[in-house]
């Protein structure tokens, strides 16, 4: 059985990968990026490193030979990425490849104001239509995005958010790799929407609790709304690009999108999930 991922060369890719070659044979692992070069040590390993671009699409079917099963995992193009995964499921389908994963997000609904919505829901829409099978990888927050969110809270002594007093189930890369290579290597994950979460959902006051224990003083917890929250991050030094969509998660968190707690780690993945506390404490 031959495994593909794509993004194979990105902070998940390669966590994907390392546990790939230490579940199978690395002959079985295909591993695809748009520079060979950046994944010259896995092909010393023994993997394929096979060049692919999803904006030159007419060489991904050819990339794609010889594979049963892939992992697509969207590209941090938000709002320009969804042609780009259109392109990578027709060549999947074109290629023979039987089952296709993909990194979605949860409740990918129309109700759900995460800005990266729309994209992860046509995916999904494509991928159910493709014809080959398919499994959903609804990945919460990655937990690793909150470690500046915790260092700025205990430097500052605020912790300012839009998020109100819900939570996010955040998990870790190395987690949601877990479940993406129990889904590659295992059974009976077809047709399956998987909600891929940390082992608790975490607010505003649980992150400011952990900030308060790195600072060593009571840090307080100021909701503002989203038109504040979005100008204050501009106000810091954050690009006024992306200012909306990290205020949109916080829209999504307030209302609740991103607080179901899974055991998917465990049971697809086969590892207990990191709680975000753990993860503070591993990078101290």
């Amino acid at each position: 059985m031959t495994i593909a991922v794509t993004g194979a060369s990105g902070q998940l890719g390669r966590l994907v990968a390392d546990q790939l070659l230490a579940t199978i044979d690395p002959a079985e692992v295909v591993l695809l990026t748009r520079d060979p070069a950046n994944l010259a040590d896995y092909a010393e390993r023994g993997a394929s490193v096979r060049a692919a671009d999803f904006g030159r699409p007419d060489g991904l079917a050819e990339a794609l030979a010889g594979v049963e099963r892939m992992l697509l995992i969207s590209t941090d193009a938000v709002g320009a990425r969804l042609e780009g995964h259109l392109a990578a499921i027709d060549a999947a389908a074109a290629a023979g490849v039987q089952h296709v994963a993909y990194t979605s997000v949860p409740e990918p609904t129309s109700d759900n104001p995460a800005a990266v919505v729309p994209d992860h829901a046509a995916t999904e829409e494509a991928l159910r239509a493709s014809g080959m099978a398919w499994t959903m990888l609804r990945n919460n927050l990655y937990a690793e995005m909150q470690l500046d969110t915790v260092a700025q809270a205990a430097a500052s002594g605020q912790l300012i958010t839009n998020t109100g007093d819900a939570g996010a189930a955040y998990v870790t890369r190395a987690d949601c790799a877990a479940v993406a290579v129990g889904v590659l290597t295992g059974e009976g994950h077809r047709g399956k929407e998987y909600d891929v979460t940390g082992p608790a959902a975490v607010t505003a006051s649980d992150l400011a609790g952990l900030a308060s224990e790195q600072a060593g003083r009571a840090v307080e917890v100021v909701v503002v709304d989203d038109n504040v929250y979005g100008d204050g991050l501009v106000a810091g030094g954050l690009p006024a690009a992306w200012a909306p969509m990290l205020t949109s998660f916080g829209a999504a968190i307030r209302l609740g999108k991103l607080s179901r707690v899974t055991d998917v780690v465990q049971t697809v993945g086969g590892r207990a999930p990191t709680s975000l506390a753990a993860l503070l404490s591993a990078e101290a």
